[in-house]
């Protein structure tokens, strides 16, 4: 079997974190990945819900979007978007949200708008979503990120979704009714809040990752836990899982994308 990779690695740390029977608001891309191999292999029962409403969601392969038709034909059922955020969100029925952004700070809150100035960006960005409902009421929310000094940046070109603000308990002062992020997985392990300062720290690497790394990809001081947890290597059957889904889904969307002379 071929090398285990960092995505690969980010990917299996990440859909550890996640219990049966637990209900996951789930974002497109490596999220989405994290979690159906959660659901693939220890997880059976997680409840799944993307945006477009569908819930308990069992895609054989993964969606490019929240409107892939797989999501509806494979869900328990699908209702209004307004009811997922009023009756499921709002409501305190979602346990784990899992996004991805562009720019996360040192307190976890997220960009997903725009890079540069928001009247004249360099670069215009899918935009918030539900991201910032979810980071808001989610009970506590993971974030999945490959690290550069662009994307963990000291100071975000734009506040998308709120994580701790400015740490230090301003994050429940506000009335925010979630529990904020819990975990940041990256490409070289994971950060997790500071108890008190609610400042990101370095507390877990991958066996083929350092602390220098970690340090360097970093565009704020990165604060580091007196201990530093080894993250267990993917097990056989969480590698063949996740490669096996891959496979299918770049299969199934290149079919998808042929067009006919």
């Amino acid at each position: 079997m071929n090398p285990c990779t960092r995505e690969e690695s980010m990917t299996i740390a990440a859909a550890r974190l996640l219990w049966n029977r637990c209900v996951c608001f789930v974002g497109i891309g490596l999220p989405s990945a994290a979690c159906n191999l959660a659901r693939l292999t220890h997880a059976p029962d997680i409840v799944l819900i993307y945006e477009s409403g569908t819930i308990g969601t069992r895609p054989d392969v993964l969606p490019l979007s929240i409107g892939d038709g797989e999501l509806a034909d494979t869900a328990t059922c699908v209702v209004p978007l307004p009811e997922i955020f009023s009756h499921y969100l709002q409501a305190g029925r979602v346990d784990v949200g899992f996004l991805g952004a562009a720019q996360i700070d040192k307190h976890g809150n997220l960009n997903s708008t725009v890079i540069g100035a928001y009247d004249s960006p360099n670069i215009r960005l899918p935009g918030a979503g539900g991201a910032q409902e979810i980071a808001s009421h989610a009970k506590q929310t993971f974030v999945m990120l490959a690290a550069t000094p662009r994307s963990f940046v000291e100071q975000l070109d734009f506040r998308t979704s709120a994580g701790f603000l400015e740490g230090s308990g301003e994050r429940a002062r506000s009335g925010a009714r979630g529990g904020g992020p819990r975990a940041v997985i990256t490409d070289f392990g994971m950060l997790t809040p500071h108890p008190a300062s609610e400042e990101l720290q370095l507390t877990a690497l991958f066996p083929n990752a350092t602390i220098d790394e970690a340090v360097s990809k970093v565009g704020w001081p990165l604060a580091v836990s007196d201990i530093i947890e080894s993250i267990d290597p993917p097990t056989a059957l969480e590698l063949e899982t996740l490669r096996a889904l891959n496979a299918r889904t770049k299969s199934a969307h290149a079919r998808e994308v042929q067009i006919p002379l």
